[in-house]
């Protein structure tokens, strides 16, 4: 192994882990057992290079080959789950900070490492003149394990929705292959990577977020008091020709037989004669 291979490997290592960090996180989050720990974990360290394996027909995809990978998640996996499980407080109160802007430096850091490693594995197997196909590698490998994991953790992907995510991935596969042409593959997939992780933290540190829809929804709070009394009394009217409707007219009156004698002083008996003249249809 030489120099550039081990490099490449201490990489891959350290993106292995700090994904599976990451996925174990969100499943602790969503209060699941162990066992989903480690499924969320090793899907995010490894799923976007199985989909990006997929891609180039690599048959078994290199988890299957090189199970090394799939072990060192499982056992991050673990370890973060025996911390959390031993300091719970970590996910509570004011600790919770601390907890998002230790997924947020995971994250990044396993987002930059594995999109550099997608760019050098495609030019590996001699896509090095398509560079369209390499961005895609790029991105598919970065971005893929934690598609995968929110998705089964049943949360909106990170991808879409949090700041600068996806586009980080694209803009550091772009450098990669610009630097892997002009420097070499050691200059491509440190300086690549460090590119993504810095954007990563500006995004997050100036609240940069792609434009977006807001969807205006009704609040009752904000309509007038006018436009609340017509409301209901539509409401009252649609309801009259029912059963349930009669009754909450009834109801509604014998309400105001209640009120009326204690706020105006009004002696009155009808809430019983009421009755009797209109017994329950039901």
């Amino acid at each position: 192994m030489d120099y550039q291979q081990l490099i490449t490997f201490i990489m891959e290592m350290v993106g292995t882990i700090a994904f599976a960090a990451s996925g174990a996180m969100v499943a602790v989050d969503r209060a699941m057992d162990i066992f989903g720990v480690i499924v969320l974990g090793v899907t995010t360290a490894v799923g976007g290079g199985a989909v990006r394996d997929v891609i180039l027909g690599i048959v078994p995809p290199a988890m299957f080959q090189h199970p090394v990978y799939t072990v060192v998640a499982t056992v991050t996996s673990c370890v973060v789950f025996m911390i959390l499980y031993l300091k719970k407080e970590l996910l509570q109160g004011h600790n919770r900070e601390t907890y998002d802007k230790v997924m947020l430096v995971m994250d990044s850091i396993g987002l930059g490492i594995f999109t550099v490693v997608g760019v050098n594995t495609g030019i590996a197997h001699g896509y090095m003149d398509y560079t369209f196909l390499l961005v895609f590698l790029g991105t598919v490998t970065g971005v893929g394990g934690g598609l995968l994991r929110d998705v089964m953790a049943g949360v909106p992907p990170y991808i879409l929705v949090r700041h600068i995510y996806a586009c980080a991935s694209i803009v550091g596969a772009i450098v990669c292959v610009v630097l892997y042409r002009n420097f070499g593959a050691v200059a491509a997939m440190v300086g690549a990577s460090a590119v993504v992780i810095l954007i990563r933290y500006l995004a997050a540190h100036y609240r940069w977020n792609l434009p977006k829809l807001q969807r205006r929804i009704k609040d009752d709070r904000k309509r007038s008091p006018s436009t609340q009394k017509e409301e209901l009394l539509l409401l009252r009217g649609k309801s009259i020709n029912t059963a349930g409707g009669i009754l909450f007219q009834r109801l509604s009156i014998l309400k105001c037989f209640e009120i009326l004698p204690h706020r105006y002083g009004i002696l009155t008996t009808f809430s019983m004669s009421y009755t009797k003249t209109f017994p329950s249809p039901i």
